[in-house]
Protein backbone atom coordinates (compact mmCIF):
# COMPACT_ATOMS: atom_id res chain seq x y z
CA UNK A 1 0.00 0.00 0.00
CA UNK A 2 1.25 3.49 -0.83
CA UNK A 3 1.86 6.18 1.80
CA UNK A 4 -1.06 8.16 0.38
CA UNK A 5 -3.26 5.08 0.55
CA UNK A 6 -2.48 4.69 4.23
CA UNK A 7 -3.50 8.29 4.84
CA UNK A 8 -6.66 8.30 2.73
CA UNK A 9 -8.08 4.90 3.69
CA UNK A 10 -11.50 3.97 2.34
CA UNK A 11 -14.68 5.91 1.69
CA UNK A 12 -18.43 5.25 2.08
CA UNK A 13 -18.34 2.59 -0.66
CA UNK A 14 -15.94 0.47 1.39
CA UNK A 15 -13.29 1.01 -1.27
CA UNK A 16 -10.60 3.66 -1.48
CA UNK A 17 -7.25 4.84 -2.82
CA UNK A 18 -5.54 1.46 -2.60
CA UNK A 19 -8.42 -0.66 -3.86
CA UNK A 20 -7.51 -2.63 -6.97
CA UNK A 21 -9.71 -3.40 -9.94
CA UNK A 22 -9.54 -7.08 -9.05
CA UNK A 23 -10.90 -6.34 -5.58
CA UNK A 24 -13.77 -4.33 -7.10
CA UNK A 25 -15.02 -7.30 -9.14
CA UNK A 26 -14.36 -9.94 -6.47
CA UNK A 27 -17.33 -12.31 -6.41
CA UNK A 28 -19.12 -10.72 -9.39
CA UNK A 29 -20.40 -12.82 -12.28
CA UNK A 30 -20.03 -10.75 -15.46
CA UNK A 31 -20.66 -13.59 -17.91
CA UNK A 32 -23.72 -11.84 -19.33
CA UNK A 33 -21.99 -8.47 -19.87
CA UNK A 34 -20.46 -7.04 -23.04
CA UNK A 35 -18.20 -4.06 -22.48
CA UNK A 36 -16.58 -1.76 -25.03
CA UNK A 37 -13.21 -0.45 -23.85
CA UNK A 38 -11.07 2.09 -25.71
CA UNK A 39 -7.33 2.09 -25.11
CA UNK A 40 -7.37 -1.61 -24.25
CA UNK A 41 -3.75 -2.34 -25.10
CA UNK A 42 -1.75 -0.68 -22.31
CA UNK A 43 -1.78 0.74 -18.80
CA UNK A 44 -5.05 0.84 -16.91
CA UNK A 45 -6.94 -0.14 -20.06
CA UNK A 46 -5.15 -3.46 -20.29
CA UNK A 47 -5.65 -4.09 -16.56
CA UNK A 48 -9.32 -3.17 -16.84
CA UNK A 49 -9.78 -5.70 -19.63
CA UNK A 50 -7.88 -8.37 -17.71
CA UNK A 51 -10.10 -8.21 -14.63
CA UNK A 52 -13.33 -7.94 -16.63
CA UNK A 53 -12.69 -11.03 -18.76
CA UNK A 54 -11.47 -12.90 -15.67
CA UNK A 55 -14.99 -12.48 -14.26
CA UNK A 56 -16.56 -13.70 -17.51
CA UNK A 57 -17.29 -10.47 -19.39
CA UNK A 58 -16.96 -10.17 -23.16
CA UNK A 59 -14.80 -7.15 -24.01
CA UNK A 60 -14.90 -5.31 -27.32
CA UNK A 61 -11.22 -4.42 -27.21
CA UNK A 62 -10.65 -1.14 -29.06
CA UNK A 63 -7.18 -0.01 -30.07
CA UNK A 64 -5.63 2.07 -32.85
CA UNK A 65 -4.80 -1.04 -34.87
CA UNK A 66 -6.16 -4.56 -35.11
CA UNK A 67 -2.71 -5.93 -34.30
CA UNK A 68 -2.62 -4.06 -30.99
CA UNK A 69 -6.16 -5.12 -30.11
CA UNK A 70 -5.45 -8.76 -30.92
CA UNK A 71 -2.17 -8.75 -28.96
CA UNK A 72 -3.90 -7.25 -25.91
CA UNK A 73 -6.64 -9.86 -26.09
CA UNK A 74 -4.11 -12.67 -26.31
CA UNK A 75 -2.24 -11.24 -23.32
CA UNK A 76 -5.26 -11.26 -21.00
CA UNK A 77 -7.03 -14.35 -22.38
CA UNK A 78 -10.78 -14.68 -21.96
CA UNK A 79 -13.45 -13.51 -24.36
CA UNK A 80 -12.19 -10.48 -26.25
CA UNK A 81 -13.20 -9.15 -29.67
CA UNK A 82 -10.63 -6.89 -31.39
CA UNK A 83 -11.99 -3.56 -32.60
CA UNK A 84 -10.10 -0.89 -34.54
CA UNK A 85 -10.77 2.66 -33.37
CA UNK A 86 -8.23 5.42 -33.89
CA UNK A 87 -9.67 8.40 -32.02
CA UNK A 88 -7.53 10.78 -34.07
CA UNK A 89 -9.18 9.58 -37.29
CA UNK A 90 -12.90 10.34 -37.78
CA UNK A 91 -13.15 7.73 -40.54
CA UNK A 92 -11.70 5.07 -38.25
CA UNK A 93 -14.26 5.96 -35.57
CA UNK A 94 -17.12 5.82 -38.07
CA UNK A 95 -15.96 2.42 -39.35
CA UNK A 96 -15.80 1.18 -35.75
CA UNK A 97 -19.37 2.33 -35.13
CA UNK A 98 -20.59 0.73 -38.36
CA UNK A 99 -18.80 -2.54 -37.59
CA UNK A 100 -20.36 -2.79 -34.13
CA UNK A 101 -23.78 -1.91 -35.52
CA UNK A 102 -23.53 -4.43 -38.35
CA UNK A 103 -22.57 -7.21 -35.93
CA UNK A 104 -25.36 -6.00 -33.61
CA UNK A 105 -23.22 -6.07 -30.49
CA UNK A 106 -25.30 -5.03 -27.49
CA UNK A 107 -23.17 -2.99 -25.08
CA UNK A 108 -23.74 -3.10 -21.32
CA UNK A 109 -20.96 -0.63 -20.52
CA UNK A 110 -18.74 1.63 -22.58
CA UNK A 111 -15.51 2.73 -20.94
CA UNK A 112 -13.86 5.71 -22.68
CA UNK A 113 -10.37 5.03 -21.40
CA UNK A 114 -8.05 5.98 -24.27
CA UNK A 115 -6.34 9.38 -24.31
CA UNK A 116 -3.22 11.45 -24.83
CA UNK A 117 -1.60 13.84 -22.39
CA UNK A 118 0.49 17.02 -22.28
CA UNK A 119 1.66 17.27 -25.88
CA UNK A 120 4.72 19.58 -25.81
CA UNK A 121 3.86 21.26 -29.12
CA UNK A 122 0.55 22.41 -30.51
CA UNK A 123 -1.01 19.91 -32.90
CA UNK A 124 -4.47 20.13 -34.40
CA UNK A 125 -6.88 17.73 -36.03
CA UNK A 126 -9.46 19.26 -38.33
CA UNK A 127 -8.90 22.64 -36.71
CA UNK A 128 -9.25 21.34 -33.12
CA UNK A 129 -6.35 21.08 -30.65
CA UNK A 130 -5.26 17.44 -30.73
CA UNK A 131 -5.78 16.55 -27.06
CA UNK A 132 -9.28 18.00 -27.12
CA UNK A 133 -10.01 16.14 -30.35
CA UNK A 134 -8.70 12.72 -29.31
CA UNK A 135 -9.82 12.77 -25.68
CA UNK A 136 -13.19 14.44 -26.19
CA UNK A 137 -14.38 14.81 -29.79
CA UNK A 138 -13.29 11.31 -30.82
CA UNK A 139 -15.10 9.73 -27.88
CA UNK A 140 -18.14 11.96 -28.47
CA UNK A 141 -18.34 10.70 -32.05
CA UNK A 142 -17.92 7.08 -30.94
CA UNK A 143 -20.37 7.12 -28.03
CA UNK A 144 -23.16 9.09 -29.66
CA UNK A 145 -22.86 6.78 -32.65
CA UNK A 146 -23.36 3.73 -30.44
CA UNK A 147 -26.20 4.86 -28.19
CA UNK A 148 -28.63 2.57 -29.99
CA UNK A 149 -26.34 -0.37 -29.16
CA UNK A 150 -26.32 0.51 -25.45
CA UNK A 151 -28.60 -1.76 -23.43
CA UNK A 152 -31.59 -0.31 -21.58
CA UNK A 153 -29.59 -0.09 -18.35
CA UNK A 154 -26.20 0.41 -20.02
CA UNK A 155 -23.50 2.59 -18.53
CA UNK A 156 -21.08 5.07 -20.08
CA UNK A 157 -17.88 5.75 -18.14
CA UNK A 158 -15.68 8.67 -19.16
CA UNK A 159 -12.11 8.55 -17.88
CA UNK A 160 -11.57 12.16 -16.89
CA UNK A 161 -8.88 13.29 -14.44
CA UNK A 162 -8.26 15.49 -11.44
CA UNK A 163 -6.29 17.50 -14.01
CA UNK A 164 -9.64 18.90 -15.17
CA UNK A 165 -9.11 21.45 -12.38
CA UNK A 166 -6.13 22.79 -14.36
CA UNK A 167 -8.35 23.76 -17.29
CA UNK A 168 -8.49 27.43 -18.34
CA UNK A 169 -10.27 29.76 -15.95
CA UNK A 170 -13.39 29.90 -18.11
CA UNK A 171 -13.43 26.11 -18.34
CA UNK A 172 -13.57 25.60 -22.10
CA UNK A 173 -11.95 28.16 -24.41
CA UNK A 174 -14.64 28.22 -27.06
CA UNK A 175 -12.80 31.05 -28.83
CA UNK A 176 -9.62 28.97 -28.96
CA UNK A 177 -10.58 25.36 -29.62
CA UNK A 178 -7.72 25.16 -32.11
CA UNK A 179 -5.21 26.25 -29.47
CA UNK A 180 -3.67 28.69 -31.95
CA UNK A 181 -4.31 31.82 -29.85
CA UNK A 182 -2.56 30.37 -26.81
CA UNK A 183 -1.29 26.91 -25.96
CA UNK A 184 0.18 25.04 -23.03
CA UNK A 185 0.38 21.24 -22.99
CA UNK A 186 -0.92 20.72 -19.46
CA UNK A 187 -3.52 23.45 -19.77
CA UNK A 188 -4.87 21.88 -22.93
CA UNK A 189 -4.85 18.46 -21.28
CA UNK A 190 -6.85 19.87 -18.37
CA UNK A 191 -9.38 21.32 -20.79
CA UNK A 192 -9.77 17.98 -22.55
CA UNK A 193 -10.34 16.18 -19.24
CA UNK A 194 -12.87 18.81 -18.20
CA UNK A 195 -14.60 18.15 -21.52
CA UNK A 196 -14.78 14.44 -20.64
CA UNK A 197 -16.42 15.31 -17.34
CA UNK A 198 -18.87 17.78 -18.89
CA UNK A 199 -19.79 15.27 -21.58
CA UNK A 200 -20.69 12.69 -18.91
CA UNK A 201 -22.77 15.27 -17.01
CA UNK A 202 -24.71 16.29 -20.12
CA UNK A 203 -25.15 12.75 -21.43
CA UNK A 204 -26.43 11.71 -18.00
CA UNK A 205 -28.88 14.62 -18.04
CA UNK A 206 -30.10 13.63 -21.49
CA UNK A 207 -30.56 10.03 -20.37
CA UNK A 208 -32.61 11.22 -17.40
CA UNK A 209 -34.61 13.69 -19.49
CA UNK A 210 -35.43 10.91 -21.94
CA UNK A 211 -36.72 8.76 -19.07
CA UNK A 212 -33.93 6.27 -19.74
CA UNK A 213 -32.38 3.93 -17.20
CA UNK A 214 -28.99 4.35 -18.85
CA UNK A 215 -26.28 6.13 -16.87
CA UNK A 216 -23.23 8.23 -17.64
CA UNK A 217 -20.49 9.12 -15.16
CA UNK A 218 -16.93 10.42 -15.19
CA UNK A 219 -14.02 9.17 -13.13
CA UNK A 220 -10.57 10.23 -11.98
CA UNK A 221 -8.28 7.17 -11.98
CA UNK A 222 -5.68 8.86 -9.79
CA UNK A 223 -2.03 9.69 -10.51
CA UNK A 224 -0.49 6.69 -12.25
CA UNK A 225 2.83 6.13 -13.99
CA UNK A 226 1.74 4.89 -17.43
CA UNK A 227 2.85 5.64 -20.98
CA UNK A 228 0.62 8.72 -20.90
CA UNK A 229 3.56 10.48 -19.25
CA UNK A 230 5.87 9.95 -22.24
CA UNK A 231 5.58 13.60 -23.33
CA UNK A 232 6.96 14.97 -20.04
CA UNK A 233 10.33 16.68 -20.20
CA UNK A 234 13.36 14.94 -18.69
CA UNK A 235 13.24 16.78 -15.35
CA UNK A 236 9.52 16.19 -14.87
CA UNK A 237 9.87 12.51 -15.77
CA UNK A 238 12.75 12.18 -13.31
CA UNK A 239 10.76 13.71 -10.47
CA UNK A 240 7.74 11.58 -11.42
CA UNK A 241 9.85 8.42 -11.26
CA UNK A 242 11.55 9.28 -7.96
CA UNK A 243 8.38 10.35 -6.15
CA UNK A 244 6.22 7.66 -7.73
CA UNK A 245 6.49 5.05 -4.96
CA UNK A 246 5.12 7.59 -2.47
CA UNK A 247 2.47 9.44 -4.43
CA UNK A 248 1.43 7.35 -7.43
CA UNK A 249 -1.07 4.55 -7.68
CA UNK A 250 -0.19 1.20 -9.16
CA UNK A 251 -1.88 0.28 -12.43
CA UNK A 252 -4.25 -2.20 -10.68
CA UNK A 253 -5.23 0.62 -8.28
CA UNK A 254 -5.61 3.09 -11.14
CA UNK A 255 -8.00 0.80 -13.00
CA UNK A 256 -10.29 0.30 -10.01
CA UNK A 257 -12.58 3.34 -10.26
CA UNK A 258 -13.54 2.86 -13.90
CA UNK A 259 -14.28 -0.81 -13.25
CA UNK A 260 -16.35 0.16 -10.20
CA UNK A 261 -18.34 2.68 -12.23
CA UNK A 262 -18.88 0.28 -15.14
CA UNK A 263 -19.96 -2.96 -13.48
CA UNK A 264 -20.39 -2.79 -9.71
CA UNK A 265 -23.99 -3.20 -8.48
CA UNK A 266 -23.60 -0.31 -6.02
CA UNK A 267 -23.10 2.19 -8.86
CA UNK A 268 -26.11 1.12 -10.93
CA UNK A 269 -28.14 4.20 -9.96
CA UNK A 270 -25.38 6.84 -10.12
CA UNK A 271 -25.80 9.26 -13.00
CA UNK A 272 -23.94 12.40 -14.04
CA UNK A 273 -21.48 11.96 -11.19
CA UNK A 274 -17.75 12.49 -10.81
CA UNK A 275 -15.93 9.63 -9.05
CA UNK A 276 -12.47 9.05 -7.61
CA UNK A 277 -11.00 6.29 -5.46
CA UNK A 278 -14.18 4.25 -6.02
CA UNK A 279 -16.34 6.89 -4.33
CA UNK A 280 -18.33 9.96 -5.34
CA UNK A 281 -15.99 12.96 -5.48
CA UNK A 282 -16.22 16.73 -5.84
CA UNK A 283 -15.24 18.28 -9.14
CA UNK A 284 -14.29 21.85 -9.91
CA UNK A 285 -17.09 24.40 -10.17
CA UNK A 286 -16.68 24.33 -13.95
CA UNK A 287 -16.99 20.55 -13.92
CA UNK A 288 -20.40 20.88 -12.27
CA UNK A 289 -21.63 23.67 -14.57
CA UNK A 290 -24.67 22.30 -16.43
CA UNK A 291 -24.87 25.29 -18.78
CA UNK A 292 -21.22 24.85 -19.73
CA UNK A 293 -21.86 21.15 -20.32
CA UNK A 294 -24.77 21.87 -22.63
CA UNK A 295 -22.81 24.51 -24.54
CA UNK A 296 -19.89 22.12 -25.01
CA UNK A 297 -22.27 19.48 -26.35
CA UNK A 298 -23.69 21.94 -28.87
CA UNK A 299 -20.24 23.11 -29.96
CA UNK A 300 -19.06 19.52 -30.32
CA UNK A 301 -22.05 18.74 -32.50
CA UNK A 302 -20.94 21.58 -34.77
CA UNK A 303 -17.45 20.10 -34.97
CA UNK A 304 -18.91 16.70 -35.86
CA UNK A 305 -21.10 18.31 -38.52
CA UNK A 306 -18.02 19.96 -40.02
CA UNK A 307 -16.28 16.57 -40.12
CA UNK A 308 -19.26 15.13 -41.97
CA UNK A 309 -19.08 18.03 -44.43
CA UNK A 310 -15.37 17.65 -45.21
CA UNK A 311 -15.22 13.87 -45.01
CA UNK A 312 -11.49 14.00 -44.22
CA UNK A 313 -9.08 14.61 -41.38
CA UNK A 314 -5.60 15.99 -41.05
CA UNK A 315 -3.17 16.80 -38.31
CA UNK A 316 -1.23 20.06 -38.28
CA UNK A 317 1.91 20.42 -36.18
CA UNK A 318 2.97 24.03 -35.58
CA UNK A 319 1.36 25.03 -38.85
CA UNK A 320 2.73 22.13 -40.90
CA UNK A 321 0.10 19.67 -42.13
CA UNK A 322 0.69 15.92 -42.04
CA UNK A 323 -1.48 12.85 -42.27
CA UNK A 324 -2.84 11.43 -39.03
CA UNK A 325 -1.33 8.11 -38.10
Amino acid sequence: MSLTGLVKGTGPSGFGWSTTAEQVVDGLDLSDRTILLTGCNSGIGLETMRVLVARGATVLAAARSREKAIAAGEEVGGDTIPVVCDLAEPESIRRCVEDIQEKDHRIDALIANAGIMALPKLETICGVEKQLFVNHVGHFLLITGLLEQLTDDGRVVMVSSGAHKAAPREGIEFDNLSGEKRYGGWRAYGQSKLANLLFARELGRRFEEGDSNRKANAIHPGPIDTNLTRHMNVLARGAWTVMGPLFLKSIPEGAATQVWAAVHPDTADYNGEYMADCNIAKSSAEGADSELAEKLWQETEKIVESLDATGSSHVAVQGTAKSAS
